[in-house]
């Protein structure tokens, strides 16, 4: 039976193949191109998501040798490396590093999956394989977009690629709302939203209160809205200003707007 991990690396495969068709054809005038992450490059986007790899790989190497989580300057010294590379290394290193990390998933057998853990020096307890591809796959989606939005305004997240991160804020990275989620921006106002997503649809809700959480959708309420599922997960990440709403996203609230919300989640 596929369980969450597995469904996670599959998507992780089909996002990184297909963002890596693009880059190969990149020049050095799109790498330059201002990103979605609008105080960065093209090449920078790529640059992150590969030392990101370059990181998680060493962690996951270590996880299986059962070392415990890395010195504390390593992050930093795989940062300062990447930093100083050119824009086409940044692109090149980001084609290398992103497919040896799901290489390295890929060639996990069952039980390896179910009984790796990770040290990750940030949570009370080690974490589960499913964390882990849960964390990646959040970055790897948003900075996917982050590199297609700079040629195509209209950029989404593939619905069928979102669901499965909706699926891990909903379990295992449902902890990442507190940091995402900036509630007091709604001066002390609390209730749930119920959202109706699209491709796929599914109903869900959100409640606000001193923190942000997902919770199974209310059954009535006077506050709905109804969104694509990538562009949810781009509102949640700050990442859906009001040139990048889709056409399909309808808010009905006497309480609450829009900006409302993109206060909420102003992102990281």
């Amino acid at each position: 039976m596929s369980t969450l991990a597995d469904r996670t690396i599959a998507t992780l495969r089909v996002d990184r193949d297909d963002l890596a068709d693009r880059v190969r054809q990149f020049t050095a005038p799109d790498l330059d191109q201002t990103s979605g992450a609008s105080e960065w490059d093209v090449a920078q986007v790529l640059g992150h998501l590969g030392s990101g790899a370059e990181i998680g790989l060493e962690g996951l190497r270590r996880a299986l040798a059962g070392e415990g989580h890395a010195r504390a300057d390593f992050n930093q010294g795989v940062w300062d490396r990447w930093n100083s590379m050119t824009q086409r290394q940044k692109a090149d290193g980001f084609l290398e590093s992103s497919d040896l990390l799901l290489s390295t998933y890929e060639s996990m057998d069952a039980q390896t999956r179910a009984s790796v853990r990770f040290d990750l020096g940030f949570l009370p307890a080690p974490a589960d394989l499913g964390v882990l591809t849960g964390m990646r796959l959040n970055e790897a989606l948003l900075h996917a977009w982050d590199v297609r939005v700079a040629f195509d305004p209209a950029a989404t997240i593939p619905g069928d690629l979102a669901a499965v991160l909706l699926e891990q804020f909903s379990g295992p990275i449902s902890f990442f709302f507190n940091f995402l989620g900036k509630p007091a921006s709604l001066n002390g106002r609390e209730f749930t939203l119920r959202v109706n997503t699209s491709d796929p649809n599914k109903s869900l809700g959100l409640n606000f209160t001193n923190s942000v959480c997902i919770l199974d959708a209310p059954e009535s309420g006077d506050e709905l809205l109804s969104i694509p599922t990538g562009a949810l997960l781009r509102l949640i990440s700050g990442r859906m200003s009001p040139e990048h709403t889709p056409a399909g996203v309808q808010l009905t609230s006497s309480r609450l707007t829009l900006d409302d919300l993109r206060a909420v989640f102003p992102g990281i």
